[in-house]
């Protein structure tokens, strides 16, 4: 009874954290791919709707006049694009590269915040479609780590030239018989680096969700009301931490995209 029992909890919980292909708002394909809408497609068109649409409200005033006094949303995003442009993109990228790829690691950080904070909005839950938290389909974070990775290559090539970014990642003077073995690394390190992001982010965001669903299982396996009433209050501190999970974690996807464009600019280092 409990090893039937254990693999129904199971299954819920893998229902809940992995994306369910069965249900598609729109089946469609292309080329022989599947690009049907489903549940996290729309939840990725709600996330950048309300990311560029926070961005022009808060923005409308440096619009109108450059030296507008800021106020309300305005303000924060001040402090938002000071705190983003100082503390992570000039210390990693430069303040002379720093101008070109703020708006890029701007983007990065408020996306994946929205999305983060999207996946802990219960009403989610109730579409079929799997996880609610869309940054923790792979596909998602893999998406975003594609970007970074071609804006490395743009980085590198427009700083060095497109040759010279690429000879720049073996060093000069180094025995043929070693190009043997560094080549394949510098290769196998470019793929690294993006495969780290997905990995990180993806893997962060479901962890936090199975915590919440194991927790919330606990009155199913035991069957004592107290134990519901712990496992209401053990969530509710979960909920605040992944709150503070889903800021830490677009904030270190940001950094290490400045920080592996940085490495690309300024190769030297």
């Amino acid at each position: 009874m409990s090893e039937s029992h254990g693999e129904s909890l199971g299954s819920i919980i893998l229902h809940h954290v992995t994306n369910d292909l069965e249900y598609k708002f729109l089946d469609l394909h292309l080329f022989g791919y599947d690009i049907s809408i489903t549940k996290h497609v729309v939840m990725l068109w709600i996330a950048a709707a309300i990311t560029v649409a926070l961005a022009i409200y808060g923005t409308r005033r440096y619009r109108q006049s450059e030296n507008a006094q800021p106020k309300g949303l305005s303000h924060l995003y001040e402090i938002l694009m000071n705190f983003i442009r100082n503390d992570i993109v000039i210390p990693n990228i430069g303040e002379s590269h720093g101008r070109f790829w703020t708006p890029l690691i701007t983007t990065y950080f408020l996306f994946i915040l929205t999305c983060n904070f999207l996946g802990l909005i219960p009403f989610f839950e109730l579409i079929p479609g799997g996880s609610s938290t869309v940054t923790g389909n792979f596909n998602t974070t893999a998406g975003l780590a594609s970007i970074t990775f071609f804006a490395i290559i743009m980085a590198g090539s427009m700083k060095h030239g497109f040759l010279g970014y690429w000879k720049n990642m073996i060093p000069s003077g180094v025995p043929g018989p070693v190009l043997l073995i560094l080549i394949p690394i510098e290769i196998l390190g470019m793929f690294v680096r993006p495969f780290a992001l997905t990995m990180r982010l993806g893997a962060n965001m479901t962890a936090g969700h199975i915590g919440m669903l194991a927790i919330f299982a606990l009155p199913i396996i035991l069957t004592a009301a107290p134990v519901g009433i712990v496992s209401i209050l053990l969530n509710t501190g979960i909920y605040f931490l992944e709150i503070i999970v889903s800021f830490v974690q677009a904030y270190v996807f940001t950094l290490l995209s400045s920080v592996f464009i940085g490495m690309a600019i300024h190769i030297e280092h």
